[in-house]
């Protein structure tokens, strides 16, 4: 089925190359179906779908760029071609260009003012460029369109998040979860809210349940380990964290969080161990040379503490300074 209007007719031969690329990439043959789609468009150059179908598949094989390309030949065969303006703004989102992936969301909606879909879409890119009252809008609308998508109504709450509107973005999730009770990530956005509201054993409980339902889901255990902080539960803070880092080793803030519980139990040492490997991974982490310089400040290593203290006030740590000044002039 054409996602495109061509004017032409294809010999059977460049309609197999098509549907033997089809195949493939339903099969996760990604380089067979590009050697597909690419024969196709040597023996036609005008099918459009065939350009279409190849960059879906060169986005698979992480070739954004050739993706961009060859989604903007279909728009220059037919520029109504709205999946190849959806695809090329898939791509500016990996590319991380999240300006020109409204630029083309944008068009998808000229053309069709009924995708709900690309809604969602553009709202996503103008999250990440921090402009949370137009995604808002994008999600109503989307919302509007297509109200029983989970994913939307979470995505709306994880804006709200970002506004403060705590009650609203729970509210949202809550929507999200009513819809679909397997999203896991509408309950972990929902407990973050709680935390910020100090509901804390409601935002273990939806925590909880978010790691129930996706075992892997290191954002889960950092929020609940915010939530057992809250409750001074720190021992179980620290439990939480570490499975986070087993997850996603190059966590830098749970290793700062992680230390900032073992110093709360007195634990300088092994905090000292924690806040060393937030700075391996990051040497420019003020926070973490400002909390190893308090742990060592703990166990009497005043020398070491004010260094730590000077490279954290260095950084722009405006804390920093005043450490220094309490404890080491």
């Amino acid at each position: 089925m054409a996602l495109c209007f061509t004017s032409f007719t294809f010999s059977q031969t460049t309609r197999d190359y098509i549907i033997e690329g089809n195949v493939k990439a339903d099969l996760k043959d990604y380089k067979g179906a590009l050697a597909d789609y690419t024969k196709a468009i040597e023996l036609n150059p005008y099918y459009i779908d065939a350009y279409v179908f190849r960059g879906v598949v060169k986005m698979f094989l992480k070739d954004y760029q050739g993706a961009l390309a060859d989604n903007s030949k279909a728009i220059e065969l037919d520029p109504k071609c709205t999946e190849a303006y959806s695809n090329r703004g898939a791509s500016n989102l990996f590319l991380n260009d999240y300006r020109e992936a409204i630029v083309n969301y944008s068009k998808v909606i000229e053309l069709n003012p009924n995708d709900s879909n690309t809604y969602k879409l553009r709202g996503a890119a103008k999250v990440f460029l921090k402009d949370y009252q137009e995604a808002i809008l994008d999600y109503s609308k989307s919302i509007e369109l297509n109200p029983n998508d989970s994913d939307t109504y979470n995505n709306r709450g994880f804006a709200k998040f970002f506004l403060k509107e705590y009650h609203g973005s729970i509210a949202d999730c809550s929507k999200a979860i009513e819809i679909n009770p397997n999203n896991s990530a509408a309950y972990k956005n929902r407990g973050h809210a709680k935390v910020e509201l100090q509901e804390y054993q409601g935002a273990i409980v939806d925590n909880s349940k978010a790691i129930e339902l996706d075992p892997t889901y290191s954002e889960a255990y950092v929020f609940r380990a915010f939530a057992k902080v809250g409750l001074q539960d720190y021992r179980g803070a620290i439990a939480d964290y570490s499975k986070a880092i087993e997850l996603n080793p190059n966590d830098i803030q749970s290793y700062n969080n992680r230390g900032l519980a073992k110093n709360k139990l007195k634990d300088y040492r092994e905090a000292l161990v924690d806040y060393s490997k937030a700075i391996e991974l990051n040497p420019s982490f003020s926070s973490a040379y400002l909390n190893r310089g308090i742990a060592k400040f703990a166990l009497k290593h005043k020398e070491e503490a004010c260094l730590d203290f000077s490279k954290a006030g260095e950084l722009g740590n405006a804390g920093a300074y005043e450490m220094l000044k309490e404890h080491c002039n």
